[in-house]
């Protein structure tokens, strides 16, 4: 059924719950109530019930279209009272629903016992009839019963209220107890009538009229008479009722809408169709969500409007599910179909495809009809494409791979699917070993369009298998497989075994959690002693060990784990050496019973929603459990033991412990097992138990009432493994597969129980090392061994695992040698009619792509008659196998039809006959063109070239063949777009084709000429892909010591049975007297016997029995030349010079001849001659040989006038002589005899302090000039002094010698420091000296150095703006009088005047512009010239840069005129004046300004007029007077002559201070009386 939305959406809730009666009655309610398609959330017309049932279902919606929406719902309800049990659910329900019932009493059940009280002990179960079933039965129940309290909510409108209503009485029930009495089959019948009363009563109360026939019905049920028990239990219920709706009305108040949104889902998606066209077609779905999602269908990507196309699209919703219809398909309504729905939650789309297919035949209109399924089974399509059948491929596939434990792999492939449909994708699913790999963590699968990968992202040895890629469409599959093997990791620990496998889970309960694991392939060289697990919490990363002592037997129950708390598990193998690398981990697992998962999967762990309020109970009175049953001993190792048992039938209503007991086979003595922690589960696991030891055992039940009686006991076991070791495996066959593979079978382990599989090695022959095959256990007795080496014989044995361990080695197979195996080869093809006659005809082929591994040593050739398009049947052409790619069949009918097919033979067999040939004529040919030529094939193909070869036609026209044309094209081109290699005809039956593109598929064909004219082309050639391959080799040319020429080739791809074939002009040479050939494995050499002019071609070498493996060599004239002058040099070899003999002077003048030879064997022999005369070793000569090298040297301690002449060194080294030859005489000899002997002076300078770089100069980045030598050879001793011009320099600082290096530095070098430099070094070992000129032209150059680093420290050029004018400038570090310096305005040089002038102010360089005007505007440029180079600097005084200078200099003019003509004192006026009183004061000071300024006075800064006793005078507008006739004290204070013009003004201030003589002299024996006084 389909849930309300607020029961279906929540997280506690599970549809477990639920059970067939109320799926019955809550479809009824939805068909009988929900009127319209709005509400869609109750409905389970397609959410609830199989795909097949939709289908019929939709199938039905489709027939009955035309139907209201009322007749449905009658047809519904006539169908609901079909079943009386589904009419008394319906009335029970209706009645519930009515009155707002809750109690789950109301179904199917007698109302009459709710009458009868509850006992105490009767506890109320939240578990629903059915859970309770599937309960184990020692699950304890609860002993506290909740109460919902909802929190928020009120729906719009009643109508929902009633609905929401009706869906919150459904979930009371199921969670309401079944304490109920069910009544019987009399008892229901006896109280039919009340129910379908009260049915009919509540829906006239609560819902709508019902129809005549039911409410008369219901009328005349109540007119029965009622007992008083029927009427006090009537009473009763409508109380209930009338509880329970004002409980539902609360709920309502209360519930929270907020938490009942939901985005929409799709219950069921809209499914793909494939149609004829004519036909109609129906797309369906079913939706979810709250509010009501809107659904909207699309065609590709854009909306459709019933209404834009009136009678093609049908649209409906009812009972929530939404159907579009296509009405009458055509071919433009194949399209991806989308339907979309949404609500305030979200939007989701579905998508699906309708393709429309279009017979091209004749067919009855009739088979077209919509609805009918008439179309004949020979024309069905899929669901998938326009095609019937899908062709799938693979390019680019996974071979067999290699990886190792923590590294990375993909596998991968291309997927060419044709006919290829957009918008279609096919289903790509992955296998391992036959089982559906799905993604994980460890593996994640990705298709791109054309492209499917599987990646792994940390491989484990539990990845190794057979992979298999499966590509479906619509019916059609295709599937391609390789194996992936993985290696283990390296040890930690050198000798520490492998990784264990495969650790899982096998049991699992609240005590123990039993783990297994595979046995690794590699011990490490000593046997595993065992294995230890470890376990970590899941949320956590602490890894804690399970056992103390290494347990050898795959299995282990693993104890001490918390209850309900989830664990990964791992395993590590130890041995003698030490602990190995762990297993992968576990997939979590939880520490409950099967039955508390079962019920923790299928029960919330709280009602649907709102908040419980928990009561505690009174708690009940316990009964003693009974004895459990079924006691078992289910596995028994050397470590452990288990038992299972079943709970027992007397357990009372509280859960139930166990108490498990041992005891001697032999004794009664029990004893009890677990005493301190019961168990709680019906499983334990047993240790410590002695090894080879009989025990029995019982197990008790134990609750708060006390502990039961024992079960039964279990036979006597013995502590050990039952499950033996295997056998080991018997008769190992090897057998050829591949170049690097065999594959291995065995006779499997026999009596072998719980067997996990076997584990292969190899081992090359003689080697005594064995290898792992395989690191996961292979199922069966055949296994495939990849990773091998051609050509080498390997042994192989196998072992046999199960959880016990791994058995004995099997016996040693023979020995193999990996090669590939032998075949019959795959069929000829292109079959063609070469000639034809009138009884006979000649036909041609191609040879098969596949020889199997072996030569083919015949054809086989059938033929049949083909009468009217009715083939006959066929018959042999030859008995004997023709061996050439043609055959002439005779006695044939003349004008009759006839078919043919050829079989290739190998010694392995009869391959598979061709495909049947096209019908050929048998007839007499009268063209006067020759006909096709035969036998293309191509070879010797790379990147840019190949060789085509045919064969010439076997009819030649009337005329013979005179020529060939070779036509190419690429492979996937036109027909019009061949176009022809070769001009003229070719003589030749091949032909190199040159300026292929690398990477392009190419197809050829040959059209032969006579006379006549040109022929038909032959069969095509190709396609054929212009590449080199990998490996290719190519043929190389040799000349040995005794000049024997030879062409040597080399294969590494060869098949067993590959032949060397050598050629020359592509014409087989098997019997050329001029050539001898030899092969031995996979080398071959064609030795010329006497290379000469007859030799001349194209010598090729072919590869039989593998993928054109060809190469070529040509020798034309030149390369003849070459050859034969090589040859000839090794038959008469001489020793290789590789530098002639030579003579050089050594350091302390000795002289040294050399020569070197390319090579020298240790039996070289060398002659030293002068002057004619062989010299040897002595006092006056040393000789030196150096054979690896090929050095040969002599040495002379010096040159006297004797020894000129001429030297020479004679080598001979076996057959092989050289010489070589040097004269010195004359001035050479004289040259070399100075060279020697200053080269011993040179050594007895360097004995003491000396030079070994002389001084020298160089400008620093300063512009400063260094002088700077370097000195060897010197101690603290060491003086080193500076002269110039014989004049000895002062240095500040002391040289201290570190770096050797002794430096001068001049700073502003000019002329005057022009002169003779010398430095000298002396101490008592002697002394050196330098000398260094600066005079002259070695002055000028450094001059000239010295200006071109000032010129580069120039600036950019600035403006400057001034009083006078413009100013351009630019700073450099110093300047000198030699640095050149020109200016040029718009590329015309200055002319200098007193308007325009340069010149130098310190470091700047400047040009000023007085007086500026807008001619001056353009670009200037400084040139700084330093004796050869021009340096330029530039500046754009126009625009905006000359706008803005003449601005400032026209505010910087008048400020300077402002400056000059402002009024200002001169002088005159002192700052103190200090006068006696009465005394007269006379200050006179000088004035200057224009126009003349206007004079004023202050006094203590208030002005100061002229009177009679302060006269003030301003005369001649330059002297101001200042005239007091009598000073006075009055007269003191501070006073100021203020100038002003129009310009500015200045103030000059003055201080007259006034004194009184006598006051002084009274004041000062005042303060000495006080003095006087303060002392005594």
């Amino acid at each position: 059924m389909s849930l309300p939305f607020y029961q279906r959406f929540h997280q506690h809730y599970d549809r477990s719950y639920r059970n067939k009666d109320l799926r019955t009655t809550m479809s009824r309610y939805h068909q009988e109530k929900k009127r319209s398609a709005i509400y869609t959330h109750g409905s389970t017309a397609y959410s609830s019930r199989s795909s097949a049932a939709h289908r019929q279902e939709s199938e039905g919606f489709s027939q009955a279209s035309s139907a209201s929406y009322q007749q449905q719902a009658s047809q519904a309800t006539e169908y609901a009272l079909a079943s009386a049990v589904s009419r008394k659910a319906a009335s029970a329900y209706d009645y519930g629903y009515s009155h707002g019932l809750t109690d789950s009493s109301l179904m199917l059940e007698d109302y009459s016992s709710k009458l009868s009280p509850q006992t105490k002990r009767a506890r109320k179960s939240l578990l629903s009839g059915e859970e309770k079933e599937n309960l184990p039965s020692d699950y304890m129940v609860p002993i506290f019963s909740g109460r919902q309290k909802h929190v928020s909510g009120i729906t719009d409108t009643e109508e929902e209220r009633i609905k929401e209503a009706a869906a919150y009485i459904a979930q009371r029930s199921l969670f309401s107890s079944e304490e109920g009495i069910t009544a019987s089959k009399q008892a229901a019948v006896s109280k039919q009538a009340t129910v379908s009363k009260q049915s009919a009563v509540s829906k006239q109360a609560t819902v709508s009229k019902q129809s005549a026939s039911t409410s008369s019905l219901h009328q005349e049920a109540t007119l029965e008479k009622k007992s008083r028990k029927v009427a006090i239990r009537e009473k009763a219920e409508q109380l209930s009722l009338r509880k329970t709706l004002e409980e539902t009305e609360a709920f309502h108040k209360k519930l929270n809408e907020d938490n009942l949104l939901h985005a929409p889902d799709f219950v069921i998606k809209p499914r793909s169709h494939t149609v004829w066209e004519k036909e109609n077609v129906k797309l369906h779905c079913s939706v979810s969500g709250w509010p009501e999602p809107r659904l909207t269908w699309y065609k590709n990507q854009v909306p459709i409007d019933v209404h834009a196309n009136p009678g093609k699209y049908v649209i409906e919703s009812r009972y929530g599910v939404h159907t579009l219809e296509i009405i009458a398909c055509d071919f433009e309504d194949t399209a991806q179909y989308r339907a979309s729905v949404m609500n305030v939650k979200g939007e989701l789309s579905a998508y699906a495809s309708v393709v429309v297919k279009r017979y091209k035949g004749e067919l009855d209109e009739t088979h077209f009809r919509a609805g009918a399924s008439t179309i004949p089974l020979s024309f069905a399509v899929t669901p998938y494409g326009y095609a019937s059948k899908f062709e799938i491929h693979f390019d680019e596939k996974f071979d067999v791979s290699f990886g190792r434990e923590g590294e990375t792999m993909s596998l991968g492939c291309r997927v060419v699917i044709t006919p290829e449909i957009k918008h279609f994708q096919p289903e790509i699913q992955w296998y391992r070993n036959g089982e559906p790999v799905s993604p994980s963590k460890w593996v994640q699968t990705h298709w791109s369009g054309d492209r499917a990968t599987l990646t792994f992202s940390h491989l484990n040895k539990e990845d190794e298998g057979l992979y298999t890629i499966r590509v479906r469409m619509g019916d059609y599959y295709e599937q391609y497989s390789a194996y992936v093997f993985v290696r283990d990791a390296d040890a930690e620990i050198e000798g520490a075994p492998a990784s264990p496998l495969d650790v899982v889970c096998l049991d699992a309960n609240k005590d123990y959690i039993i783990i297994s694991w595979k046995q690794p392939a590699v011990d490490g060289g000593s046997p595993i002693l065992g294995y230890f697990i470890d376990k970590c919490e899941v949320g956590t990363d602490r890894w804690s060990q399970c056992n103390d002592t290494p347990v050898k037997f795959a299995r282990f129950p693993v104890t001490g784990l918390i209850e309900g708390r989830s664990y990964i598990f791992r395993v590590r193998a130890v041995n003698k050496t030490g602990i190995g690398l762990p297993s992968r981990v576990s997939e979590p697992v939880a520490a409950l019973d099967p039955a508390e998962k079962a019920r923790l999967k299928s029960r919330p762990s709280a009602p649907w929603t709102g908040q419980i309020i928990v009561t505690e109970e009174e708690p009940t009175e316990g009964v003693i459990p009974g004895p459990p049953t079924d006691l078992s001993v289910t596995e028994a190792t050397r470590s452990y033991v288990v038992l299972s048992w079943k709970p027992p039938r007397q357990r009372g209503h509280e859960g139930i412990l166990y108490f498990v007991e041992k005891c001697d086979a032999e004794t009664e003595n029990w004893q009890r097992v677990n005493t301190e922690l019961p168990v709680k589960s019906p499983r334990f696991a047993l240790f410590d138990l002695a090894e080879g030891k009989s025990y029995r055992f019982r197990v008790r039940c134990s609750n708060s009432a006390g502990v039961g009686e024992p079960s039964e006991a279990t036979e006597v076991t013995v502590v050990g493994d039952k499950l033996d070791i295997p056998k080991a495996p018997s008769n190992i066959i090897p057998s050829r597969n591949t170049d690097t593979s065999v594959v291995v079978t065995w006779e499997e382990s026999k009596d072998a129980k719980e067997l996990v599989g076997y584990y292969i090695e190899s081992s090359v022959v003689g080697s005594g090392k064995w290898e792992p095959c395989n690191n996961n256990p292979v199922k069966g007795s055949r296994f495939t061994c990849h990773g091998l080496t051609t050509g080498q014989s390997y042994i192989f044995r196998v072992r046999a695992v199960n959880a016990a361990g791994l058995s004995e080695y099997s016996q040693d197979s023979e020995a193999i040698e990996v090669k590939a195996a032998i075949a019959a080869p795959s069929p000829p093809y292109d079959i063609t009619c070469l000639e034809s006659f009138r009884d006979s005809m000649v036909l041609g082929w191609k040879q098969p792509d596949k020889t199997g591994g072996a030569e083919i040593t015949g054809y086989y050739v059938n033929y049949r008659e083909v009468v009217d398009g009715v083939p006959g049947r066929w018959r042999e052409a030859n008995i004997k196998a023709v061996s050439d790619e043609a055959y002439k069949i005779s006695n044939l009918k003349e004008n009759m039809v006839y078919q043919f097919q050829v079989a290739a033979m190998n010694i392995a067999g009869l391959g598979v006959p061709s495909a049947v040939s096209e019908c050929f004529k048998c007839e007499e040919w009268t063209i006067a063109v020759p006909g096709p030529p035969h036998s293309l094939k191509y070879s010797e193909v790379r990147k840019t070239s190949l060789v085509l070869q045919w064969k010439p036609p076997i009819y030649s026209g009337r005329t013979p063949v005179t020529g060939y044309f070779v036509d190419m094209k690429e492979a996937n081109a036109k027909e019009d777009q061949w176009r022809g290699l070769n001009e003229a005809a070719l003589k030749n039956k091949y032909l190199r084709v040159q300026g292929l593109k690398e990477g392009v598929s190419y197809v050829f064909r040959v059209r032969a000429m006579n006379q006549a004219g040109v022929g038909k082309p032959s069969d095509l050639a190709g396609p054929v892909v212009a590449e080199t391959r990998p490996g290719t080799k190519e043929v190389v040319v040799s000349v040995d010591d005794d000049g024997i020429i030879s062409l040597n080739f080399e294969c590494d791809q060869m098949a067993p049975n590959s032949e060397f074939i050598w050629s020359k002009d592509y014409v087989p040479t098997e019997d050329s007297p001029r050539l001898e050939v030899e092969s031995k494995g996979n080398k071959t050499k064609m030795t010329f016997k006497d290379l000469g002019t007859e030799d001349l071609g194209m010598y090729s070498c072919d590869v039989t029995d593998t993928d054109g493996i060809a190469s070529s060599y040509l020798i034309d004239e030149e390369e003849l030349k070459r050859l034969l002058a090589l040859s000839q040099e090794h038959k008469f070899p001489t020793v290789p010079i590789k530098s002639e003999l030579a003579v050089e002077i050594l350091e302390k003048g000795q002289v040294r001849f050399w020569m070197q030879a390319d090579k020298l064997s240790g039996n070289a022999k060398v002659n030293f001659i002068f002057n004619d005369k062989e010299i040897f070793e002595g006092p006056k000569y040393k000789m030196h040989i150096d054979r690896n090298t090929g050095m040969i040297e002599m040495f002379m301690e010096k040159l006297q006038d004797e020894d000129e002449g001429t030297y020479t060194f004679q080598v001979q080294d076996g057959r092989a002589t050289g010489h070589s030859t040097l004269v010195l005489i004359g001035d050479v000899y004289k040259n070399l005899q100075k060279e020697a002997e200053f080269q011993r002076q040179e050594w007895i300078r360097k004995q003491g302090p000396h030079f070994v770089e002389y001084l020298s100069w160089e400008v620093t980045g300063e512009c400063n000039v260094l002088l700077k030598c370097k000195v060897a050879n010197i101690k603290k001793e060491t003086h080193i002094v500076w002269y110039k011009d014989e004049r000895e320099i002062s240095v500040d600082e002391k040289h201290d010698f570190k770096d050797g290096i002794c430096t001068l530095l001049i700073t502003e070098f000019s002329k005057k420091d022009a002169g003779i430099y010398e430095v000298i070094l002396k101490d008592d070992r002697g002394k050196d000296k330098s000398r260094l000129k600066l005079v002259d032209e070695a002055f000028k150059e450094l001059m000239t150095e010295v200006c071109k680093m000032i010129a580069l420290s120039a600036t950019d050029l600035k403006i400057q703006s001034t009083a006078e004018g413009i100013r351009l400038y630019s700073f450099v570090t110093y300047y000198l009088e030699d640095l050149k310096v020109n200016w040029s305005h718009n590329g015309t040089a200055i002319k200098y005047s007193d308007r325009v002038k340069t010149g130098v102010t310190g470091e700047q360089i400047w040009l000023q512009i007085n007086e500026p005007t807008p001619n001056d505007k353009g670009k200037y440029v400084m040139e700084l010239f330093d004796g050869k180079t021009t340096h330029q600097k530039t500046v754009d005084l126009s625009g905006q840069a000359y706008d803005d200078a003449f601005a400032e200099f026209q505010r910087l003019k008048q400020a300077a005129i402002a400056e000059k003509n402002r009024a200002r004192v001169v002088g005159g006026l002192p700052d103190v004046v200090t006068i006696q009183e009465g005394k007269a004061l006379n200050l006179t000071c000088i004035v200057w300004g224009d126009p003349t300024p206007e004079v004023s006075w202050l006094r203590n800064e208030k002005p100061l007029a002229s009177d009679d006793h302060c006269n003030l005078k301003f005369e001649a507008g330059k002297t101001a007077y200042f005239t007091i006739s009598g000073v006075s004290a009055a007269d003191s204070g501070k006073y100021g002559l203020v100038v002003k013009n129009k310009y500015g003004s200045e103030i000059s201030d003055f201080t007259i201070s006034v004194f009184i003589p006598e006051e002084e002299a009274r004041v000062a024996t005042a303060e000495a009386q006080k003095g006087n006084k303060k002392s005594k």
